[in-house]
């Protein structure tokens, strides 16, 4: 039996093109396009992109001023949850940052990084509300959930937004672990 090159060769083709065209339009239509319209009406996000990958989502969105970051974040990853299933969900947030916002919080971070790894995040609002008096015209708000902390610094149309895993100490068997 002698297979001829070119019918072998276009079906090949026909057949990845079917295959690769049919994933890309179910991530597409079944996947993406729900879940933009779920963060789309979460209150407090403006113009979300969404970026999904094999294990994780990408959100890309801008933080309404005076919304809660807090709030935001838990309605995109309640929205994954119901569109994505089992995928992580990264959130990118953010504003128009400014140098003044990105100089203030990288003197920040030394405080908020030494609380974050010694687990004492009741320091963090504090320290950073005392920066903030020093600064005068910059506005600190902090919220925190089981999962993360929430960082949002506002000085005037310019806004930064962060927000820190916290990581659950571990239990051991021992005092020592």
């Amino acid at each position: 039996m002698k297979l001829r090159l070119l019918p072998v060769v276009i079906t090949i083709v026909v057949s990845s093109g079917v295959l690769f065209g049919g994933w890309f339009a179910y991530e597409s239509i079944a996947m993406e396009d729900p879940f933009l319209e779920k963060v789309a009406a979460v209150e407090g996000i403006a113009d979300p992109v969404v970026e999904i990958e094999r294990e994780r989502a990408i959100v890309r969105a801008t933080i309404e001023p005076g919304a809660s970051l807090r709030q935001a974040y838990r309605g995109i990853v309640e929205a994954g949850a119901s569109s994505l299933g089992d995928r992580d969900i990264v959130v990118e947030a953010s504003g128009e940052t400014s140098e003044k916002l990105e100089d203030w919080w990288s003197e920040a971070l030394f405080d908020v990084a030494q609380a974050m790894e010694t687990k004492q995040y009741s320091l963090i609002p504090q320290r950073l509300r005392e920066l903030a008096k020093a600064d005068g015209s910059l506005q600190v708000q902090t919220e925190m959930d089981e999962k993360n902390v929430y960082i949002t610094l506002v000085d005037g149309p310019n806004s930064k937004h962060v927000v820190l895993p916290r990581q659950p100490a571990i239990m051991g068997v021992w005092p020592n672990e």
